[in-house]
């Protein structure tokens, strides 16, 4: 095995992510690998490298028989995968920053890996500097994993930690986020839950085996977090964090979602602020093993992006063990999860979903309870996104004993506590 393989670079995107990388590949000569053209859509902007490297032909990065590696670090996602499945079927390996195109094309993309023998690495598609899908590829066995849990987000946990630090309200924190570079100009992306589903889509697959397109895992984003959700958490001493979450369940079936959820002050995750990401991973002999680095930004995305590109000397390839090599996982939805619901008025919320309520608030302007409902409801019906209402999971949300549950919804109908 040529283990100092030379490397030679086609890279597509010089943004943020694109400079960041050209930097660091010119502070690591150890390498051997070195940019030969980057392809960009707008020629006119002025760039801090070289003119000659430059070029608006994609065709001269991906049918160079001397470029062995493309980098493809763009926000077009359909442009994305046309590049990377060229470049496949053209044996060149492939490094993608792309979270929502290998979303969207994770079927094709596995099958374009397994038909052409090439490598296509993403480390830096998901959560940034810290190698989680390198950990749960080669670290964790199928059968000892019991649960993942991360924040994946940078833009939507600096915008939490400004509500529940500086007390600003959504707006005013979107509004520094976007300052500051870590949202974009139109932040539903971020701010809706897309992009963290996007990244738990492949992390899935990593973890489990479990192939699914992002629209039927249930997710949502922070758009719908109030002030007054905040006041809430800071009296039980829990913070609020956009929590993707996969748990493995009795029936060997996996539980997912991307879901706001309160995060008690001894959580790992609560230690996580602003742009940071965290991953918590629990497995039967290790227990917890706690991730944390910088989610968003040019050099820690730069940094994963170089070392997919230095694994590359090695051949190195994921092997998608979970997925075939272990019986693969499938998702289920025949859970209960535990969640809070603020909302302004009643009328808005179908009591009768519930299968108990344990919590009722009613004095304030602002409404909440607490209480169980069927995950199917949340995945099948809309009422608890609309009409200004606010859903949050509490810490440990995921219910499955079905008789325990009948049992304690009697004993809550017996104190007379149930609402509907």
């Amino acid at each position: 095995m040529d283990t100092h393989k030379k490397l030679t670079i086609g890279l597509f995107g010089f943004g943020v992510v694109g400079e960041g990388l050209y930097k660091v590949l010119q502070q690591t000569p150890s390498l051997k690998a070195t940019i030969k053209k980057i392809c960009i859509k707008h020629p006119g902007k002025k760039r801090n490298a070289p003119a000659s490297l430059f070029t608006t032909e994609k065709d001269e990065l991906l049918n160079d028989p001397e470029i062995n590696v493309i980098v493809e670090v763009i926000d077009d996602s359909k442009a994305a995968f046309d590049i990377v499945s060229t470049a496949l079927q053209n044996q060149k390996d492939v490094v993608s920053a792309s979270k929502k195109m290998i979303a969207e094309n994770l079927q094709a993309l596995l099958d374009l890996q397994q038909k052409t023998g090439q490598s296509l690495l993403y480390e830096s598609a998901a959560c940034a500097s810290i190698p989680v899908i390198r950990n749960l590829e080669e670290y964790y066995d199928n059968d000892l994993l019991h649960s993942i849990k991360a924040i994946v987000n940078g833009s939507t946990n600096f915008i939490l930690t400004k509500i529940f630090e500086e007390h600003l309200d959504f707006k005013q924190a979107l509004l520094l986020a976007q300052q500051q570079g870590f949202a974009e100009s139109d932040p539903r992306l971020d701010v809706e839950g897309y992009d963290a589903v996007n990244k738990w889509t492949f992390l899935l697959t990593h973890a489990y085996g479990i192939i699914e397109k992002p629209e039927n895992i249930l997710f949502n984003g922070i758009q719908n977090i109030h002030s007054a959700d905040a006041v809430v958490a800071k009296a039980k001493n829990q913070q609020i964090k956009l929590v993707a979450e996969a748990k493995k369940l009795e029936n060997g079936k996996v539980a997912a979602y991307v879901m706001p959820q309160f995060v008690k002050a001894d959580d790992h995750l609560s230690f996580v602020k602003n742009e940071y990401n965290g991953v918590v991973i629990e497995s039967g002999f290790a227990d917890k093993q706690f991730f944390y680095g910088k989610g968003a930004g040019s050099l820690p995305t730069a940094s994963a992006v170089l070392s997919d590109i230095s694994a590359l000397r090695y051949q190195y390839k994921y092997e998608y063990k979970k997925l075939y090599h272990h019986q693969p996982q499938v998702l289920s939805e025949d859970v209960f999860l535990r969640v809070y619901v603020s909302f302004d008025d009643l009328k808005y919320v179908p009591r009768e979903k519930f299968e108990w309520i344990e919590e009722w608030h009613s004095e304030e302007d602002r409404k909440y309870l607490v209480g169980v409902i069927s995950f199917k409801e949340l995945k099948e019906n809309n009422w608890w996104r609309e009409n200004n209402t606010s859903l949050i999971l509490t810490p440990e949300p995921v219910i499955e004993d079905i008789a325990t549950r009948q049992l304690k919804r009697k004993s809550l109908e017996l104190a007379g506590i149930v609402f509907n």
